[in-house]
């Protein structure tokens, strides 16, 4: 089993004013971040390609994995660590056979009956299973209701592999959410919109749990 930072922060150049993926992985990483996913929905593919490997590159120069969102032959090309993937994205056996054994597979769930099923039936091609939203968000591509701490406890009882929550996480809930059985807390929008992501990463890995 993979051991995750409690901090997963993911990237969002809208809500960053425009900065380049890399200028934010390395921001983030200033901070302590070593797990970071690169969001990307509207670049064209050699554009992202190239946003992507000097992503890599930022997270690499200080120790940091990246993960690709949605992309596992994006992620494979750019020499990443990893791909998230989502509802319409490769089925997670397919991207484990491109990717190899060596690169991460994290896969987007969305009720607690979906994170054990997803837990259970990819053991072997999934790293990590990611629930949310656990609270209202408003940077998520579909509206979805929020599904609560309780949710993240449920879930995180019952896989055998790292839990990953996301969805309206702040500084002032993410504790809680640790708290409840999460491995890590994926946060985009409270660290895309601060004013020093370097500053706010570092808070954010100061909440970390004994283990």
């Amino acid at each position: 089993m993979i051991r995750l930072p409690v901090l997963y922060p993911i990237t969002d150049r809208a809500l960053a004013g425009m900065r380049s993926h890399a200028e934010l992985v390395a921001e983030l990483c200033s901070g302590g971040a070593r797990l970071v996913q690169v969001r990307e929905k509207h670049m064209a593919d050699g554009a992202l390609l190239a946003a992507c490997r000097e992503a890599v590159a930022a997270a690499h120069a200080t120790g940091a994995r990246l993960i690709v969102n949605d992309r596992a032959d994006v992620a494979l090309l750019a020499g990443a660590g990893g791909v998230h993937l989502g509802d319409t994205d490769l089925p997670a056996g397919s991207a484990r056979a491109l990717l190899g054994g060596e690169r991460w597979i994290g896969r987007s769930t969305h009720t607690v009956d979906e994170a054990l099923e997803a837990g259970r039936l990819l053991v072997n091609d999934v790293d990590y299973v990611a629930l949310g939203p656990i609270f209202p968000t408003r940077h998520a591509a579909i509206d979805r209701p929020a599904l609560g701490i309780a949710a993240v406890a449920r879930a995180a009882a019952g896989l055998r592999v790292p839990l990953v929550a996301i969805g309206g996480i702040t500084l002032d809930n993410a504790a809680d959410v640790l708290a409840a059985g999460a491995a890590s807390v994926a946060v985009m929008g409270d660290l895309m919109t601060a004013s020093d992501l370097g500053s706010r990463v570092a808070a954010y890995l100061s909440l970390a749990p004994s283990r």
